[in-house]
């Protein structure tokens, strides 16, 4: 390809470029990424990226897509092979590079492959990503000729991952990794720590037979469960396609939340950096941002989106953040970035170091009612619309008793609880959640929120 390039406009997302193999996203699409991206690097006073992909069937041919333009374009470029996404971020960390991409659908349908970017160790998103597209547009591009080399850096990942390790206890764990990209990785950790330890679903697959990889999906984590009930273990801990998110169970089988994790990972990094600033998105439960404040700490609410919350992270020189998706990120002693992995060594220091059970950690929480995350599908043209609609039929109807968060989407406190609407930036799809101090408030909080929903000529799913 030479000259301009025109993406389908659909896939240059808020936090990633994401689309449907062979329709929106192809190899030509890469490759322009690459002349692209390489040239926005190197007008920024980069020149070295590396490059990882996860194990979709695309990946291997989109990623050389994506070198070939990045080494068209003059960038040097160090090819990492099949990792997690997080493996790739702890490259560009480790081997002090420029900037990295990653070739992912992450847990994307299987129809569906995509690519995420940082530069100089921070989220590339949002206005930068459109400009990736103008850039390709106007067939701006630099041209020169950059170089190419190759690093297996999973043990230097792993032996990173092992320095945070100290968890004092040996542990029987089933670890799910879904046959994304992570299973290369859990083989190579489980045998260096203490316990037992059963990998499911270990080996790549891209057809994904035995599970979607999503683990925020309660229907994904159903294996998970019965092998942890099987073995009587003492953990389940599953991750999505590119191992950035995390999925915990623990002994009984019952699911802990991501935003309960970060209940608990709070109280140790609190301990270490009191008064700090923990950052979660507008989904997480309010238990989280109670116990932050209880630990002593300031709550944040922001936006959903890992690259929202790496942002914002960076702003507030936060030691931790994350989102109910099972992003989470540290940054009191590791990278700030999103990793699930490190996340489970995080989650077994604190059950070592407590000798308490999963289930113990969690017991002294307030007990609430909520849904899940409801996700129901919407017209694209109207994602945006609706919830700012019911915003502003809220706000006409000045109720003294509601409190109005209207960063991303609406979240409305009332004397019940809270419920959520806001807009996907990644698919065509509204997600809710509910969630009230007993069942009458949250059955009171859904009929409201049904009812506005109707008002706009949105149906709320059955659930």
């Amino acid at each position: 390809m030479s000259g301009k390039h025109i993406f389908d406009e659909r896939i240059l997302r808020a936090y990633d470029i994401r689309g449907e193999v062979g329709s929106s996203l192809r190899e030509e699409d890469c490759y322009a990424v690459g002349r692209a991206y390489g040239s926005y690097v190197l007008r920024h006073g980069g020149k070295h990226i590396c490059i990882g992909f996860d194990g979709r069937e695309s990946s291997p041919i989109f990623a050389k897509a994506l070198l070939n333009g990045l080494l068209k374009s003059g960038i040097d470029v160090t090819m990492l092979g099949i990792v997690p996404t997080p493996t790739v971020y702890f490259a560009m960390h480790h081997l002090n590079l420029d900037a990295c991409v990653v070739v992912t659908g992450s847990h994307s349908p299987i129809t569906h492959n995509g690519i995420k970017m940082a530069l100089r160790k921070a989220p590339f998103y949002g206005g930068n990503i459109q400009e990736i597209g103008k850039i390709a547009a106007a067939g701006d591009f630099e041209n020169a000729v950059g170089s190419y080399s190759e690093v297996d850096i999973r043990e230097k990942y792993v032996d990173r991952l092992l320095q945070d390790y100290d968890c004092g206890a040996e542990f029987k764990i089933i670890w799910d990794a879904g046959n994304g990209a992570a299973g290369a990785i859990l083989d190579m950790l489980t045998t260096k720590l203490a316990g037992e330890h059963t990998i499911l679903f270990g080996d790549i697959d891209s057809s994904f037979p035995n599970h979607h990889p999503d683990p925020t999906v309660e229907k994904n984590l159903e294996d998970l469960q019965a092998e942890v009930k099987k073995q009587n273990a003492d953990i389940g801990i599953g991750f999505d396609g590119d191992a950035d998110r995390i999925g915990v169970i623990d002994e009984n089988t019952n699911i802990i939340w991501a935003d309960i994790l970060m209940a608990i990972y709070a109280g140790e990094v609190l301990k270490n950096f009191p008064s700090s600033h923990i950052i979660a998105d507008v989904k997480s439960s309010r238990v989280l941002f109670d116990e932050i404040k209880r630990l002593g700490g300031i709550p944040v609410m922001w936006q959903t989106g890992h690259s929202v919350i790496k942002a914002k992270m960076k702003e507030l020189n936060s030691p931790l953040a994350g989102e109910l998706a099972g992003h989470i990120c540290f940054a009191d002693k590791y990278f700030g970035f999103d990793d699930g992995i490190y996340a489970a060594i995080r989650i077994l220091n604190i059950m070592g170091s407590s000798g308490k059970k999963l289930s113990e950690l969690t017991e002294y929480f307030p007990k609430t009612c909520s849904t899940p995350e409801i996700r129901f599908e919407v017209p694209e043209d109207r994602k945006f619309d609706v919830p700012k609609e019911i915003l502003n039929n809220l706000k006409s109807q000045n109720n003294p008793n509601w409190d109005i968060c209207d960063i991303d989407g609406i979240r409305l406190n009332s004397s019940d609880g809270w419920w959520l609407l806001r807009a996907s930036n990644t698919e065509s799809v509204l997600t809710a959640r509910i969630e009230a101090f007993n069942q009458d408030g949250l059955d009171r909080l859904k009929n409201m929120l049904v009812a506005e929903l109707a008002k706009t000529g949105i149906k709320f799913p059955d659930v």
